[in-house]
C-alpha cells in the first residue's frame, strides 16, 4: 500500500466501514498505479477536499479527482471528476456499459462487485492529464 501523505487522508479512510475502506484503498493505489505509468501525469498530491480524499497532479497536468462513500448511500462508493471538463461525458461514451455514472460528476461503484480496473484506470489517465491534453489539442490548431 502507498503510505498516506496527510494524517488527515488516513484518518479519513480509517473512518469508513470495513467494506467501504477496502474499496476506495483498492481506487487509491490504481490512482497511485496509474499516475506512475501515466506519461506526463507527475507525482500526485493526496489531500481532503469537501472532506474527500482527493487526488491532485503536482505539475498542474491534470484535473482533480476524489473520491468517498456516503451514509445515505451506504452499498455505493463513488470517484468524482469536476463536472465542468466533461470527463464523465467521454467516459459515458467510452465506456457505457461498464460503469454506473452520476451526472457529469461520478463513476459509481457497487460495494462487493466487480470493478472494471482497465477501464477506470483509462479514466483516471485521462483526468491526471486533462490539461495536458487540452493544452496538446488547441497548440496542435491551425493559426489565423
Amino acid at each position: 500500500m502507498t503510505p498516506f501523505q496527510d494524517p488527515a487522508v488516513a484518518a479519513k479512510f480509517s473512518s469508513y466501514p470495513p467494506s467501504a475502506r477496502k474499496a476506495l484503498l483498492a481506487l487509491r493505489e490504481l490512482v497511485f498505479k496509474t499516475a506512475r505509468v501515466t506519461p506526463g501525469a507527475g507525482p500526485i498530491e493526496e489531500t481532503l477536499k469537501w472532506g474527500e480524499p482527493a487526488y491532485l497532479t503536482s505539475n498542474g497536468a491534470g484535473s482533480t479527482l476524489r473520491m468517498d462513500w456516503k451514509v445515505k448511500r451506504p452499498g455505493h462508493y463513488a470517484m468524482y471528476f469536476h463536472c465542468q471538463t466533461g470527463l464523465v461525458e467521454t467516459f459515458r461514451a467510452m465506456f457505457p456499459d461498464d460503469f454506473a455514472f452520476e451526472g457529469q460528476r461520478a463513476l459509481v461503484f457497487e460495494l462487493g462487485r466487480r470493478v472494471p480496473r482497465d477501464a477506470l484506470a483509462i479514466c483516471i489517465a485521462a483526468s491526471l492529464t486533462y490539461h495536458l491534453d487540452k493544452r496538446a489539442a488547441k497548440a496542435s490548431r491551425p493559426r489565423g
